[in-house]
């Protein structure tokens, strides 16, 4: 046998373990997450579970921020899997239903999945994500466009044809610019190739207004924190979808008719 074979085999074998070592880390601080929360995954915890010590982690991760962002990382994968194969699911043209879909699929999760939303959706850039280019945080948007960019870009695009989008208010386009650049950024780091008029202010207008509202809700009904005891939220979500779908001018198969 060739003694570069035994190396090569050797190094493959020590990435299959260091791999397979990492997936533990994540499922045991995921499953911490789940029972007991955010402030519960710790090196420390993690560690004594897996009977090492805590030094030996750090051959993993760099810190607990580290590791809460990679765990982020398969969190946020988890919910593209589960949203996408659920638009794979809809007619092609109805372009409703997909929206609806989304909306839909991600407050079911959320409901289902509390303390990962949380992990998520209402942690602060500084505790979970990497340092951006000013050695600062990154933006808090950064989960959110790593979790609906892949999902979000091609109804965008599909949008330009099948709604009917009000322009922003002129007050707000001087906000929306910045703002439509860093989009278009996002959407290339995603491989996804936009074209030029779905990412107009309008079309930011309109991603700003939709991710507020929808996400406004669901936070509330996750958290427990409505104003006032309401027996049907989901009656409520369906409401504001319905006006949301009013806003843009779509029907229940916009789009079918030109098939």
């Amino acid at each position: 046998c060739h003694p570069g074979a035994d190396l090569m085999s050797e190094g493959t074998r020590r990435d299959r373990i260091r791999a397979a070592t990492e997936m533990e880390i994540r499922q045991r601080a995921r499953a911490l997450l789940v029972d007991q929360g955010r402030d519960a995954v710790t090196l420390r915890a993690i560690a004594r579970e897996l009977g090492i010590t805590a030094p030996a982690l750090y051959r993993y991760y760099d810190s607990r921020e580290d590791l809460l962002r990679q765990l982020g990382e398969d969190v946020c994968t988890d919910l593209v899997d589960e949203l996408a194969e659920q638009l794979r699911r809809i007619e092609q043209a109805d372009f409703r239903a997909k929206l609806g879909t989304v909306c839909r699929g991600f407050r079911h999760w959320a409901l289902a999945h509390p303390k990962e939303f949380a992990l998520v959706f209402a942690t602060r850039a500084d505790e979970t994500g990497e340092p951006g280019e000013d050695g600062g945080p990154q933006r808090p948007g950064d989960q959110f466009a790593s979790v609906f960019l892949r999902i979000i870009g091609p109804l965008m695009a599909e949008a330009t044809e099948v709604i009917e989008r009000e322009p922003a208010p002129e007050e707000l386009q001087p906000q929306l610019a910045p703002n439509r650049v860093a989009l278009a950024e996002a959407f290339a780091h995603e491989g996804i190739d936009m074209p030029e008029q779905a990412m107009d202010d309008g079309a930011v207008y309109f991603l700003l207004r939709w991710w507020v509202r929808l996400y406004g809700h669901v936070a509330l009904e996750v958290f427990g924190r409505f104003p006032f005891t309401l027996a049907d939220s989901e009656r409520l979500y369906e409401s504001l979808l319905d006006e949301l779908a009013a806003e843009l001018g779509i029907t229940e198969q916009a789009g079918a008719a030109d098939q």
